[in-house]
């Protein structure tokens, strides 16, 4: 819905409030036939997670990065 979706980031699948799978890695990114490295809010895209096969209308796929960050 909002943000920006990176090749090879973290993602959870959700279904309304309720964890469906988590720790997934966004293995490919489409934009039309062309490979893309990252998708900006607002443009479609086609997402590849491994081998999930219980995907529904009305999923949400949450995407994070999880940086270190050092000691102040």
């Amino acid at each position: 819905k909002d943000g920006i979706i990176r090749r090879n980031a973290k993602a959870r699948i959700l279904r309304g409030t309720e964890l469906i799978v988590d720790n997934l890695t966004i293995d490919s990114l489409k934009r039309f036939k062309d490979d893309a490295t990252e998708v900006k809010e607002g443009f479609e895209c086609g997402i590849g997670v491994g081998n999930i096969k219980e995907l529904e209308i009305g999923d949400t796929i949450q995407v994070f990065e999880m940086r270190e960050k050092k000691r102040a």
